[in-house]
């Protein structure tokens, strides 16, 4: 019966680790919406990616360093990914776990891309990476990767 303290120790190590991990909800644009508009922050950088696209991947650093740098202005980094909704937990969840994002994840949940991708900015292409910058009532749609510098202007900007 030794066997049942340490069963009991290693469930709850599993179940501690488990709630720390980073969680991957899906969003809708109303409920993206939604979020920005109730949150507690008064800035926001949302942040449009997907796992299999490089230079998504390469500019997500940039985006985490923002977000810890700047955290104690009410800033709040969104990162949104474009991944199939299919992909949840077999790409997305275990890619944010990999790269041990902070930022809060979501996965977008609509299943016609031109409606989300108007709703957002009309200007956007739908291509990808692609960052929506929000102040108040500044809005700023920039369609491009970004290197550290320039993702610290355009915050700065606001």
């Amino acid at each position: 019966m030794k066997i049942k303290p340490f069963f009991y120790l290693f469930l709850f190590g599993i179940i501690s680790v488990s709630a720390y991990s980073q969680n991957v909800k899906l969003i809708n644009i109303n409920q993206l919406n939604e979020r920005i508009k109730n949150g507690k922050d008064s800035t926001y950088v949302v942040n449009f990616w997907a796992t299999w696209c490089a230079p998504c991947i390469k500019e997500l650093p940039h985006f985490e360093k923002l977000g810890a740098e700047y955290k104690s202005e009410k800033l709040a980094v969104l990162l949104v990914s474009l991944d199939f909704k299919s992909k949840l937990t077999s790409n997305v969840v275990p890619f944010v776990k990999r790269k041990n994002l902070k930022n809060e994840v979501f996965l977008l949940n609509e299943s016609n891309p031109q409606e989300f991708i108007d709703r957002i900015d009309p200007s956007w292409s739908g291509s990808i990476p692609a960052t929506l910058f929000i102040k108040n009532d500044k809005r700023k749609f920039v369609e491009s990767e970004f290197t550290y510098e320039q993702l610290l202007t355009e915050y700065k900007k606001l």
